[in-house]
């Protein structure tokens, strides 16, 4: 049986998937970061969903990547698991 991650490791050596992974870094960051703090709440989407007041594909679609969501979604999600929303800017290694 092949494992997701042993694909992803394999293709991690093609340049241009590397390229194309490495520029959707952010976004798998935040999308890793909403299920965490869902799970940790021990929501469904549902759950989620119903405490945020929209619906669980709009939950889905957040957890998946496809749409950027704004401070204001970003808030919701925090109060609605109990966290703390914290946004912060790092310094580039790339350019400093």
């Amino acid at each position: 049986m092949t494992h997701i991650s042993d694909l992803h490791n394999q293709w991690l050596e093609n340049p241009e998937y590397r390229a194309t992974y490495d520029a959707l870094e952010e976004e798998f960051t935040l999308a890793t970061a909403l299920i965490e703090a869902r799970s940790r709440a021990g929501l469904t989407q549902g759950e989620l969903a119903e405490r945020m007041q929209t619906t669980q594909s709009v939950v889905a679609r957040l957890e998946g990547g496809h749409v950027m969501p704004t401070t204001r979604t970003l808030e919701k999600i925090a109060k609605a698991t109990g966290s703390r929303l914290k946004i912060s800017f790092e310094p580039d290694a790339a350019h400093t």
